[in-house]
């Protein structure tokens, strides 16, 4: 007869409390992200880096061990604790962000981001199988929802923080306060954050391996549909995110901090929006017709894409804030329908292995391109537009939002077909 681990006899909390804690965490897996792209001006300034290069700092060095460890990290996470997964990621991508503010080349800032990609695998996938675990199916949209609210809160702190501070100091202490930040928190969420007890009838011994987990994914076409959709968003969204600051001070003569008002401004307002929206309207919706967790984020694409090429085209800096809010709140609305259903593809005791394959694809697509794509093509045009290289590079890839429109109305059309009811219901 199996045991009961310590966590699954230890005292819970209660889940709102626990959200709290993990969506903190969130954030500053964000912040920590997004600090770069606010930072790039003087970052390339100092270290004497071109467009293409930052982008592979910013997008593959981050992406590369991010991606990969992801899988295996969460899948130690549904044999172990995943509590504790999240505590020891949060610490380990908190210390390599602080020792980014040591770097002096490229090299050494190459090598910092891959740390922090390293800690960063850990986080994701065992907080979305945790809320799972916190949260019944007919809520669990919206807690997911709110937990995605750490994106866009973290990217757009991540962007006036990062200004505000390189600003009064410089760069590299930026990069310091962030990361003294992740380390004074670790203790506390896994104090707060307690695994609940697993499924009787699945003792450790009998718990699928990682190639179970994909063999029961991988002939689902709505898992491919899905993460593929999520990935052609995140190419645009992620390269955007890193590069909007830039193209705000090239092309509209914004300061630093006139950058980071505007950045953080569309992210706070416009990304809050958009991810509480998608939370809710998929558990309202999708309680009706399962198919909205897909066609819900595929509807909001379609809309994404004109208005970022409208805003973007504007002259006016005015006039672009209101037509870039809108692909802000539009952009994002998925996180909580699609990591709902990716959720509900498998089992219980198998969803923290399940979003790590989900995020394996959208990272190593949408973080190990978007930023790279971006930077490659602004350093190609350079020598043609300049300054505007980068406006027209960024303008480039917003097609992809129309192929992620595409993919998620065809994963609607069978998404009921693969859905996986809990074991209660």
């Amino acid at each position: 007869m199996q045991q009961p681990t310590a966590s699954a006899t230890a005292p819970t909390r209660s889940p709102g409390l626990v959200l709290a804690f993990l969506l903190a965490a969130y954030i500053l897996n964000f912040l920590d992200r997004q600090i770069l792209g606010i930072l790039a001006a003087p970052i390339q300034a100092d270290l004497q880096l071109t467009d293409d290069q930052f982008g592979t700092i910013a997008g593959v060095a981050f992406a590369l061990l991010y991606s990969v460890l992801g899988v295996p990290l969460a899948y130690l996470a549904d044999r172990t604790s995943r509590s504790w997964v999240v505590t020891a990621s949060l610490a380990i991508w908190s210390g390599f962000t602080a020792l980014c503010g040591a770097a002096t080349g490229f090299w050494q800032l190459f090598l910092c981001r891959l740390g922090v990609g390293i800690g960063e695998a850990g986080g994701v996938a065992p907080s979305y199988a945790l809320i799972s675990d916190y949260f019944p199916p007919e809520r669990r949209g919206r807690a997911l929802g709110i937990y995605s609210l750490g994106v866009p809160v973290g990217l757009g702190g991540g962007t006036i923080i990062g200004a505000i501070l390189a600003s009064k100091f410089n760069w590299q202490t930026a990069f310091f306060i962030m990361g003294l930040l992740g380390l004074v928190l670790a203790p506390f969420l896994k104090w707060v954050v307690r695994d609940l007890p697993r499924p009787a009838a699945a003792p450790n011994a009998a718990r699928p391996s990682i190639g179970a987990v994909f063999r029961i994914l991988a002939p689902k076409p709505t898992f491919w549909l899905l993460a593929l959709a999520a990935s052609m968003s995140s190419l645009c969204g992620y390269g955007l995110a890193l590069w909007t600051p830039s193209i705000l001070i090239r092309s509209f003569d914004m300061t630093l901090i006139q950058s980071g008002q505007f950045m953080s401004s569309l992210l706070l307002i416009g990304g809050t929006a958009g991810v509480l929206a998608g939370g809710i309207l998929a558990d309202r919706l999708g309680h009706l017709d399962k198919r909205w967790y897909a066609l819900l984020p595929a509807i909001a694409w379609a809309i994404t894409a004109p208005f970022f090429l409208f805003g973007f085209l504007t002259p006016s800096p005015w006039l672009a804030w209101p037509l870039l809010l809108i692909p802000n709140a539009l952009n994002i609305l998925w996180l909580g329908p699609i990591t709902t259903a990716v959720q509900h593809l498998v089992a219980q005791p198998m969803r923290a292995t399940a979003a790590g394959f989900f995020l394996l694809i959208n990272n190593l697509i949408g973080l190990g391109v978007g930023p790279k794509l971006i930077g490659y093509i602004s350093t190609s045009l350079k020598q043609s537009y300049g300054p505007e290289s980068l406006r027209y590079a960024a303008m480039g890839v917003i097609g992809f939002y129309l192929i992620a429109a595409v993919l998620g109305w065809l994963a609607s059309r069978r998404l009921a077909a693969d859905w996986v009811e809990d074991a209660a219901a």
